[in-house]
Parts: C-alpha cells; sequence; structure tokens
C-alpha cells in the first residue's frame, strides 16, 4: 500500500469511525434538538467518509470502492485515531471528544486544502466549512456545560481527563506523513499542534476547565493498532453487508 493510499484512508477511517459513533446517539441525545444536531455531525462526517474512501480506492487501483473499503477489511487495516473509537460515555463526554477532534480536523482541512492531490484538497475544501461549524457547535456546548451546573462541570472535566491522552496520537508524525508531506499531497501533524493547542485553550478558559497534565503515552491507531473498543464498533457497522453480501436497494 503506497503511503498516499494509506494516508487517505486514515483520513476516512477517522470520519467514518466518529459518524458511527456518532450515530448511535439517534434517538437518544438528551433532547430532541441535540438528537438532530448530533446527527448532523454524524451525515457530515459520513460524506466526508465516502468521498475520502472512493478516492483512496482510485489511488490503490485494484477494484475496491467505498463499500468494500468500508465492510471487508479487518480491525487491523482500519487506520483511524484511537480518539474516535472511544465510547460515547454521556452527552458530556461526547462533546469532549468531537470539540477536540473538531479543533484538529479545522486546521487539517486548512491545511489540506492546498494539496497537490487536486482530488484531495477539494475534499478538505468542501470539508472545511462543515468542520468550522462542528467546532462552533461542540465549542459552545463545552462552554454550556464546562461553566454550567456543577454536575455539568464535573461531568465534563472528568471526560477531558479521560480523552486527553489520546489527542497524543494527532501530532505524532510517522513514514507515511512525512512522505506525502514531502510529496506536497499531506501535511506533518506535527505542524498542526500549536494552532489546536491555541484553539483548545481559548474554549477551555471560557468553559472555566482546566488543561489536563502532558500525558506521555501515544495510541497508534493510525497504524493499525486499536484499543479493544473498535473491533465491537466493526462488528456493528459490517454485519450487513457481509451477511447480504452484494446486496442493493
Amino acid at each position: 500500500m503506497t503511503p498516499a493510499v494509506r494516508y487517505v484512508l486514515r483520513l476516512a477511517d477517522t470520519n467514518l469511525v466518529l459518524a458511527q459513533r456518532l450515530g448511535e446517539w439517534v434517538g437518544h441525545a438528551p433532547a430532541l434538538e441535540e438528537d438532530l444536531g448530533i446527527a448532523n455531525l454524524a451525515l457530515d462526517l459520513l460524506g466526508q467518509a465516502r468521498l475520502l474512501l472512493a478516492h483512496a480506492g482510485r489511488l490503490e487501483g485494484a477494484g475496491r470502492g467505498e463499500d468494500e473499503l468500508a465492510y471487508l477489511r479487518e480491525e487491523s487495516e482500519y487506520f483511524n485515531l484511537t480518539l474516535v473509537e472511544q465510547p460515547n460515555g454521556d452527552f458530556g463526554g461526547t462533546i469532549v471528544r468531537q470539540f477536540l477532534f473538531d479543533a484538529w480536523q479545522l486546521g487539517l482541512y486548512e491545511a489540506l486544502a492546498e494539496s497537490r492531490d487536486a482530488a484531495l484538497a477539494a475534499i478538505a475544501a468542501k470539508g472545511l466549512k462543515e468542520a468550522a461549524y462542528h467546532l462552533r457547535y461542540s465549542g459552545g456546548w463545552l462552554v454550556r456545560l464546562g461553566d454550567g451546573t456543577p454536575e455539568s462541570h464535573a461531568r465534563v472535566e472528568r471526560a477531558l481527563g479521560v480523552l486527553w491522552p489520546f489527542t497524543n496520537e494527532l501530532f505524532v508524525d510517522d513514514e507515511t506523513d512525512r512522505a506525502v508531506a514531502e510529496a506536497g499531497i499531506g501535511v506533518l501533524p506535527s505542524s498542526l499542534q500549536a494552532a489546536w493547542s491555541a484553539r483548545v485553550d481559548e474554549t477551555l478558559a471560557r468553559a472555566m476547565l482546566a488543561r489536563p497534565a502532558a500525558a506521555h503515552y501515544v495510541w497508534y491507531g493510525k497504524q493499525g493498532r486499536h484499543s479493544e473498543h473498535l473491533g465491537y464498533l466493526l462488528a456493528e457497522m459490517q454485519s450487513l453487508h457481509r451477511a447480504h453480501p452484494g446486496a442493493a436497494w
């Protein structure tokens, strides 16, 4: 697998897995408005994932389309960030996970809009407006919960501590990252950290939340080494397609 294919799959898988996680909220959110709001986030991410998976299939040239790549790979063949496969927890936990991700994806899409890969640049440019809205949504909720009741503050503070260590993976460069950055296709993750930290710190201050202490362990979901949660998510997501291969509506 070439670095370009692996890189695009990382982006696609991250969006796809997070869309699946957010989809678990449909019918269970604390209010109808947020049920619709979270569903819209999931649909945006799913749309981006479909474009990226289709592009990865074209780059690979092995005849695999978006369905084959989404439903017929094993857990170790997924390259999503470990952060997005973490369970939803309560509403506050979902908001914290979404905010940490959104603050990262906005900067990523800003950089990828200048990619030498014209198709990837177009996908990023299209997703940029959605990413900006997602950050407003998750950041606004984080401020309301953090600066809300003692209960809401305690819940998001606890979730922030649990999820913070997974953010290390967002900014670690590896061979794939360096290869696509050198080719002008992708961006070095480490180059996104300063802007991400500024966005996060500004919102945490408004939410009356302290930035957690630095954690030194790094997860490697983007290299196919995942937490225990991804296998269960994929089993549910892939079950229908695998039970009825080749089925069409």
